[in-house]
């Protein structure tokens, strides 16, 4: 869908736009039905970008956009705020107060309003129609292959590297911090990670998503990861932590002894994990 946009922004000699809510608009709505976060809008919008966006509008989303009727919507915001000469949306594209938009109603008044609508069928992969409530649905489960083949990549999340309590240090478990910034993200437990932007290569790591049960009790989301052999100062950086495969949930555990025990054996079913993905790797190599 983002390729066709492109292409046709590309013909057009218009800017490729992509217009987006922040809040989720049922964060705002109804906070007790939003869905879990797949990503944080960083990562959108790098992902974006990636498939050849040229610009990213987000719209706050509050009561005043919440009260926009489906025909105000497409004159103040499609019309006169992105003056856009082709709109191009889903099979399921909904609008306007209380959703009572859709494409047939956008594709009716469109004209009316200087610009084209077209719609895009659903994207299917392995007979599945692909849909961030089948990715979120995959990670909640910790099937993080079939998230992969919903998303077409890992899953993975970025972000600046923050100041923590210390406590991996003291427990001989340094880790890399980064915020989620949401209390409910789709993905929660312990992983085999991926590390990427401290080395010229990947690094093997593992990694954990969640409120840390055990040492907090703020509920802040906070994706924390011990890097395997690398002692480097990370603080600032902006790096990628790509989640590969889940371990276990994220439990509370009675002491810091139980915690460190518990890292232990989560470092070591990863360092498992990366050894049978090389053997298993190094299999598939054939030699003249």
């Amino acid at each position: 869908m983002l390729a066709l946009l492109a292409s046709e922004a590309k013909h057009r000699q218009v800017a490729a736009t992509v217009l987006t809510f922040e809040p989720h608009p049922l964060e705002f709505l109804a906070p007790q039905r939003a869905p879990a976060r797949i990503t944080k809008l960083r990562d959108k919008l790098t992902e974006l970008e990636l498939c050849g966006i040229d610009q990213v509008v987000v719209l706050r989303f509050d009561q005043q956009l919440a009260s926009l009727t489906p025909q105000d919507f497409a004159q103040k915001i499609i019309r006169d705020g992105l003056h856009a000469q082709h709109v191009l949306v889903g099979d399921d594209f909904r609008f306007g107060a209380k959703r009572a938009g859709d494409y047939a109603l956008l594709d009716s008044i469109s004209h009316s309003h200087g610009f084209e609508v077209a719609r895009m069928n659903s994207f299917e992969v392995a007979g599945q129609r692909v849909s961030s409530s089948l990715v979120r649905e995959a990670l909640s489960r910790g099937d993080m292959l079939q998230a992969r083949q919903q998303l077409g990549r890992p899953y993975a999340i970025s972000g600046h590297v923050v100041h923590g309590r210390k406590l991996g240090r003291e427990l001989g478990y340094r880790t890399l911090n980064i915020r989620f910034g949401h209390p409910k993200p789709a993905a929660s437990g312990i992983f085999v990670a991926n590390v990427i932007g401290l080395e010229a290569k990947p690094l093997a790591g593992v990694a954990s998503i969640g409120s840390r049960p055990t040492v907090d009790n703020s509920g802040e989301v906070l994706l924390e990861t011990h890097v395997f052999d690398w002692w480097g100062d990370a603080y600032g950086r902006v790096v990628t932590i790509e989640l590969l495969h889940k371990l276990r949930d994220e439990v509370k555990f009675p002491n810091l002894q139980a915690l460190k025990d518990g890292i232990a054996k989560d470092c070591e079913q990863a360092r498992n994990y990366w050894q049978q993905f090389h053997q298993e790797l190094s299999q598939r190599i054939v030699t003249p």
